[in-house]
């Protein structure tokens, strides 16, 4: 392997060649933890440059996760090649608000990768133990829908393999496998009515897997605040941790994002509706013309999403004490969505 996959193994010659500097013109760089991901690991890079240059004072470097269990679910699952992949062949001139990336680089393992990202600071990360009510989700909606138009009934959904890899095959097998480990280890966390939904996911697995889609795009598969960067008025925000992407309905997203967020279920069956026309408004004013009916019948089999990732994820990373609250709270917001809406019963 010719590159370095964590900024221990960086030179400053490398780093100053990627920024499109000469070698000499870096000095050195510090080194900072950031993020709470548990599917990589990311850091802030503070750069001394030489001198007066045009190149960014800090950037972010994402590499592959120091825990052996990450990697290895990141490999079955092309987790890194995909996020790798957006930024190669997507990002760039799309208009979706995300990070500019100067270097994105991975080996024919899958595995070991690096990614040079613009630094977004001072914009910081959703906190998803908070949550976040409907006015503050308005530039999420509005960010989603900017990659939901992207490639809406696109044919180039069926012609880049990375995305076109959906790991249903993988996902059938082990859901059942992970949910009962999930419900052991939250069995006293979630309410019985909680944990039973994991159980009717694994009834219809099939069907949920298989279900055509009223419209097929471009999804990010894990639109929750933790993985959105917000401006520090909250009127702006960047849309970050790729590794999720996938192809289906952008109802989907847009019901993961709202049932994780929003806290209380009170106020977020008020919000469910709302948060949709909103989606559907800005689709249009990108040029889509949706089918509402249809796609509010993706929204309402879309909000299992959520706990389906809280089950998947949580048996599959590094067990953390944040992550394990994180995951409860992912699985436990969604499903009083889903009962709400009678997800199951569209199945």
């Amino acid at each position: 392997m010719s590159f370095p996959t964590s900024p221990e193994a960086m030179s400053p010659a490398w780093l100053a060649d990627k920024l499109g500097q000469p070698a000499e013109a870096l000095r050195g760089f510090a080194v900072a933890k950031v993020g709470t991901g548990q599917m990589c690991d990311s850091f802030r890079l503070t750069l001394d440059w030489a001198g007066d240059v045009s190149a960014p004072a800090t950037v972010v470097a994402k590499c592959p996760s120091h825990d052996d269990a990450s990697r290895h679910i990141a490999k079955l699952t092309g987790t890194y090649v995909k996020e790798v992949s957006w930024y190669r062949e997507l990002a760039a001139g799309s208009g979706v608000s995300a990070p500019l990336c100067h270097h994105a680089e991975i080996a024919e393992d899958d595995v070991d990768f690096i990614l040079i990202l613009s630094d977004l600071a001072p914009a910081g990360q959703g906190d998803q133990l908070a949550g976040l009510g409907l006015a503050g989700l308005v530039p999420c909606i509005e960010a989603a829908a900017g990659l939901h138009a992207l490639l809406w009934n696109d044919p180039r959904l069926d012609a880049l393999p990375w995305l076109a890899r959906d790991n249903g095959d993988v996902i059938r097998a082990l859901f059942p496998q992970l949910y009962v480990g999930f419900r052991e280890r939250y069995a006293e966390r979630l309410d019985p009515e909680v944990l039973d939904l994991g159980a009717g996911i694994v009834e219809r697995i099939d069907a949920y897997l298989s279900r055509q889609t009223a419209a097929r795009t471009i999804v990010h598969g894990d639109l929750r605040i933790d993985n959105i960067l917000f401006a520090p008025d909250g009127e702006s925000c960047w849309l970050v941790d790729w590794q999720t992407l996938g192809r289906g309905s952008g109802a989907t997203d847009l019901a993961y994002l709202v049932g994780t967020s929003i806290a209380d279920p009170f106020e977020r069956a008020a919000a469910d509706r709302p948060a949709f026309d909103h989606w559907i408004a800005a689709l249009r004013q990108r040029g889509v013309n949706p089918d509402p009916d249809a796609l509010w019948t993706d929204y309402r089999v879309g909000a299992l999403s959520g706990y389906f990732m809280a089950v998947f994820a949580s048996m599959s990373v590094e067990r953390t004490v944040r992550g394990d609250e994180m995951f409860a709270v992912m699985a436990e917001r969604p499903a009083r969505q889903a009962l709400a809406l009678g997800s199951l019963d569209l199945l």
